[in-house]
């Protein structure tokens, strides 16, 4: 399993965001020496503790690879209407 595919499994346990799929589940994660970003949908307000729980979640998945001092950015790209109700 790529570490792609492993951090959205990882996120898997987050209620309230799925990866933003444009391909496949790893087309959600961008790998770059710099920066792991991944595109989120949101489907629960607020953001900031799901977020929080995100980023929980997904470092322990990159600590031993050559991604563990990079900067996760964690992109929502839309809010499902069902998180407004």
């Amino acid at each position: 399993m790529s570490v792609a595919e492993r951090v959205v499994a990882a996120l898997a346990d987050v209620e309230g965001l799925r990866p933003a799929v444009e391909r496949s589940w790893g087309s959600a994660v961008d790998l770059t020496p710099e920066a792991v970003q991944v595109r989120l949908i949101a489907t629960r307000l607020p953001l900031p503790p799901l977020l929080a729980r995100a980023a929980a979640v997904v470092r322990p998945v990159l600590a031993d690879t050559e991604w563990a001092g990079a900067t996760l950015r964690l992109i929502v790209t839309d809010v499902d209407a069902g998180a407004f109700s």
